[in-house]
């Protein structure tokens, strides 16, 4: 199977945004050292657990660092940008790093304040076509702007042939519509919603339709909250950072930081704690943990269900020496190496 990571910049308890942005690139080395395909990085706006808030600078630091991981967004906000900016600065990062560009667009709300903030035309609501941006997007990427539209005679600028993979991330069958309508790839978070997620992805592979932007076949991730210990109790353990987390977000909301374990613990309720990791009466769980074999079964069962290409893990897992630990052992229990993910 195919394993990717996606990095949120993780704030560890006690740490500050500039030890977590070196947590990330140490992430994305080790990745690259143990055979994941792929890293790509959140954008979250004044977020306190997170301080991957543009993607695109991760992006240029970890091409530096690397030579072989495919590096990607997970994923740029569409909501906010022109398409035309978007599809300029990854065509840039591609220059940087021929053929290890990822393009992952969605769309999320950061609130009113910070959407207001993030808007380039405060005279009137922001009701930005997502559709229409993403599609905007990928034209200006591979070039089929109609004779007749007011950009054609203005191509992107472009001296190396290759670009950007195009990705639609999503979490609704919406997304799927869209990204199988035209014809490029598909990721669903199911860190978000896990009981769509196997619908959403079987549906966007039956009704793929390649439309001229760089696929001929359907490629659709899994994402889903993965966290691995040596054993079923250490993983569990360490899931209760993930646990705690969203039970923070349900308290505080944006100001709401990753718990260490031990303060998990103590935090959580019963039922909090006690929420499944495992696939449980055909239910998906939205954290799944445990160890490596626990852990594989699960995942192997996701794809099987799914019909996904590719699972990429996401973690909150507090403390950054767990966090690589967790990719160790899933990798191993895999049985990734780099060569044979070439």
């Amino acid at each position: 199977m195919r394993l990717s990571v996606v990095d949120l910049g993780t704030v560890a308890p006690g740490s500050t945004e500039t030890e977590a942005l070196a947590d990330s690139l140490a992430v994305t080395r080790h990745a690259e050292a143990t055979g994941f395909h792929r890293v790509w990085f959140a954008e979250h706006h004044a977020s306190r657990s997170g301080a991957s808030h543009h993607p695109e600078l991760l992006i240029a630091a970890a091409a530096t660092q690397t030579s072989r991981i495919r590096l990607g967004s997970g994923a740029v906000l569409m909501n906010h940008y022109s398409p035309f900016k978007v599809a300029e600065m990854f065509q840039q990062l591609e220059a940087m790093a021929p053929g290890r560009i990822d393009l992952g667009m969605g769309r999320a709300t950061s609130g009113p304040v910070l959407d207001l903030a993030l808007q380039p035309d405060r005279r009137q609501p922001s009701r930005p076509d997502h559709q229409q941006q993403v599609l905007e997007t990928v034209s200006w990427l591979y070039g089929p702007f109609p004779e007749d539209h007011p950009f054609a005679a203005h191509p992107l600028v472009r001296t190396t042939p290759g670009v950007p993979q195009t990705w639609l991330l999503g979490s609704s069958p919406s997304g799927s519509n869209l990204a199988a309508g035209l014809g490029i790839g598909y990721t669903f978070a199911g860190f978000i919603n896990p009981a769509g997620a196997a619908a959403a992805l079987r549906h966007y592979r039956e009704t793929f339709r390649p439309q001229g932007f760089g696929l001929e076949a359907p490629r659709a991730i899994l994402a889903v909250n993965v966290t691995v210990g040596e054993t079923r109790a250490e993983g569990e353990r360490l899931a209760g950072s993930a646990k705690g987390f969203y039970a923070r977000l349900g308290r505080a909301g944006g100001a709401a930081t990753i718990p260490s374990a031990q303060e998990a613990a103590r935090e959580l309720t019963p039922a909090q704690a006690a929420e499944p990791t495992t696939i449980e009466a055909g239910r998906w769980p939205r954290f799944v943990a445990g160890g490596p074999d626990d852990v594989r079964a699960t995942l192997e069962r996701m794809v099987a269900e799914s019909g996904a290409d590719e699972v990429m893990v996401q973690n909150l897992i507090a403390d950054p020496d767990d966090r690589i630990r967790s990719h160790e052992l899933l990798a191993r229990a895999f049985g990734l190496t780099p060569e044979a993910d070439r």
